[in-house]
C-alpha cells in the first residue's frame, strides 16, 4: 500500500512539475525583417532583437526574442519564409520589411500588399503584431487597416549609424529599442491579461 502511495505521490510531482514548466516557459517574440533586424555591420548581440530581449528582461519580463532578420530580404521574401521563421508557439511578431523593395524599385503597391498579407497571416494565427517603419518608409496605413500598433523610427545620420552611414550602430539600436519598448510591453500586457 505504501508503494502505491509513493508512486501516486511521484506521479503528482511529475505532472505538477510538467504543468509548472509549461506555465513558466518564456514568452516567444520573433523579430521578422531585413538587415535592420539582422544587425548589418554590428555584432548579432547588438542588433535590436538581442537588445530588446535584454531591456525586456531587465524590466522583469520572461521573454525570448528570436532574430529572424535576413539581410537583403524583401517583403515577398519575408512572406515566403513566414511559416519557417515564426514558430507555432510565438506570441508576438515584430514586422520590419519594405526598405529593400523600395531600393530594388519593386512597386510600392506590391510591397504594401505583401506587408499587409504578412500581418493578415499572423493575425489568423492569433499572433500579436507590431509593425515597424524605418526612415521614410511609412507603413502606418497598413497598421491602421489591420488594427495593429505601429512604430516609426527615424534617427539622424551621424553617431547613431554604422560605418555605411545607413544602418544603425549599437547605440542607434539601443535608442530604437527604448522607443519600441512601450509598444511591446503593451502587447505583453494584453497577452498576459488574456491568459
Amino acid at each position: 500500500m505504501s508503494l502505491l502511495r509513493t508512486l501516486a505521490a511521484l506521479l503528482i510531482v511529475v505532472v505538477g512539475t510538467g504543468v509548472f514548466a509549461a506555465q513558466a516557459a518564456p514568452l516567444k517574440i520573433v523579430a521578422l525583417g531585413d538587415s535592420a533586424t539582422a544587425g548589418w555591420l554590428v555584432a548579432r548581440t547588438d542588433a535590436y532583437p538581442a537588445e530588446l530581449q535584454r531591456q525586456l528582461r531587465a524590466k522583469g519580463h520572461d521573454v525570448v526574442v528570436k532574430n529572424a532578420g535576413i539581410s537583403g530580404d524583401t517583403s515577398a521574401g519575408a512572406l515566403h519564409r513566414l511559416d519557417l521563421a515564426v514558430d507555432p508557439d510565438t506570441k508576438i511578431v515584430l514586422v520590419e520589411v519594405g526598405t529593400n523593395d523600395l531600393r530594388l524599385h519593386i512597386p510600392a503597391a506590391k510591397m504594401r500588399a505583401n506587408v499587409a498579407e504578412i500581418v493578415r497571416v499572423l493575425q489568423k494565427r492569433r499572433i500579436a503584431v507590431l509593425l515597424i517603419g524605418l526612415g521614410s518608409l511609412d507603413l502606418s496605413g497598413i497598421a491602421r487597416a489591420a488594427h495593429v500598433p505601429y512604430a516609426q523610427f527615424r534617427l539622424p545620420p551621424g553617431k547613431y549609424r554604422a560605418r555605411d552611414h545607413a544602418h544603425f550602430n549599437a547605440e542607434g539600436y539601443r535608442i530604437v529599442v527604448a522607443r519600441m519598448l512601450p509598444h511591446v510591453e503593451a502587447l505583453l500586457a494584453q497577452i498576459k491579461a488574456s491568459r
